[in-house]
């Protein structure tokens, strides 16, 4: 399966085929805030959400920022959620089972230390951060 990719608003376009992890959650919209399923794509330490397994994604949190990311069925009042917190916001999810969303939680956790790593073997080399070679400018 492919899908087209994403284009953030710098215009750096981002590959979201052979995903690290995926599959649907509900998302909890930024400005309604309503649940809204959404197909969700892992890759690098970047994840990306789309309408569907096959279009391209429309929206991305880039865990570059994250802060922490938890369960939290006590702050949606919903079954099997969990919150990634950037230092931009906090997005709110939910699996239809919870053997779902500890995979997910699983997955992000390990992105951001395996991104966190890379970052500091790069400025240990030569100073400076890896910016990020999975985009490419449109």
């Amino acid at each position: 399966m492919s899908r087209g990719a994403f284009v953030d608003p710098k215009g750096v376009r981002w590959d979201t085929n052979d995903a690290d992890y995926e599959g649907y959650l509900c998302k909890q919209s930024r400005w309604v805030r309503e649940w809204r399923k959404r197909y969700f794509i892992l890759k690098g330490s970047k994840v990306f959400y789309s309408k569907s397994a096959t279009t391209a994604p429309h929206g991305m949190i880039d865990l570059v920022d994250c802060i922490s990311v938890k369960s939290a069925e006590a702050k949606t009042r919903k079954r099997n959620a969990l919150e990634i917190s950037t230092s931009n916001e906090v997005i709110y999810m939910y699996a239809d089972s919870e053997r779902e969303k500890d995979g997910w939680i699983g997955a992000i956790g390990k992105a951001i230390v395996k991104h966190s790593s890379m970052l500091i073997n790069d400025e240990d080399c030569d100073g400076d951060a890896d910016s990020g070679s999975e985009g490419s400018v449109a």
